[in-house]
């Protein structure tokens, strides 16, 4: 059967008209996924700086990248862990951090999207490797794939680094990381949220503060090594 140039017409426009409400979709989760990173509606970012006296010798910085907070409350309990010991300790943003020649350590890390460390973070350690390369480093990983720590999810999870192995090869973290974190749906946007429901994940902070200061004080001899 042969289609009229009137039918070809109706075809174009009808193609024209899908593509463009597909574009508008896509720009509306563009604009959510950018005002939630902008303006963190709801979502509280930490920042802090832990030091007793003038005499701590020692200054260590943990910096990380997150989406809606969680991943920063696993950064201060770190960073709380660390101050017990006697070690000054600046909480900060990646993207708030100019400079790294007062610290004798650093800890790195990072939410997860996608399957990989946010790209601030990947960002931060790429531009940062020279200097990293002469501290003690660690990483850290909070993904709610741990909130079940199998082995499964353990090498399920130590594969979304690969992204920052590859763009810092010669940066040989002294450990690494991986913790669950914490989903509140009501700060979320609508499309997110039905991702992290398809995909099984239920709403629940699921940090494990334990763990978490456990990793912190078996690593901290060696974190805190003195430098030649």
């Amino acid at each position: 059967m042969s289609v009229t140039d009137e039918e070809k017409q109706g075809m174009r426009r009808r193609d024209f008209l899908l593509l463009s409400a597909g574009s508008i979709c896509a720009s509306i989760l563009c604009c959510k996924t950018v005002s939630a990173a902008s303006e963190k509606p709801g979502f509280e970012f930490i920042e802090s700086t832990c030091q007793k006296d003038a005499k701590m010798k020692k200054r260590v910085l943990i910096t990380y990248a997150s989406r809606c907070g969680s991943t920063g409350g696993v950064a201060e309990a770190m960073g709380q862990v660390l101050c017990g010991m006697d070690v000054s300790v600046d909480v900060r943003l990646v993207g708030n951090v100019d400079d790294l020649s007062p610290y004798q350590a650093v800890m790195v890390g990072s939410a997860i999207r996608m399957g990989k460390w946010l790209p601030e973070a990947v960002g931060f350690v790429k531009k940062n490797q020279d200097i990293l390369n002469r501290l003690p480093v660690a990483y850290f990983v909070v993904c709610m794939t741990m909130k079940e720590n199998t082995p499964e999810n353990r090498s399920k999870v130590l594969a979304y680094l690969d992204p920052v192995h590859k763009e810092a090869p010669t940066i040989k973290p002294a450990a690494t990381g991986l913790f669950p974190g914490a989903v509140d749906f009501s700060k979320l946007s609508f499309v997110y949220k039905s991702i992290l429901k398809a995909k099984g994940i239920s709403e629940g902070d699921y940090r494990d503060w334990a763990a978490v200061k456990t990793w912190v004080a078996d690593l901290a001899p060696t974190l805190l090594v003195t430098q030649s």
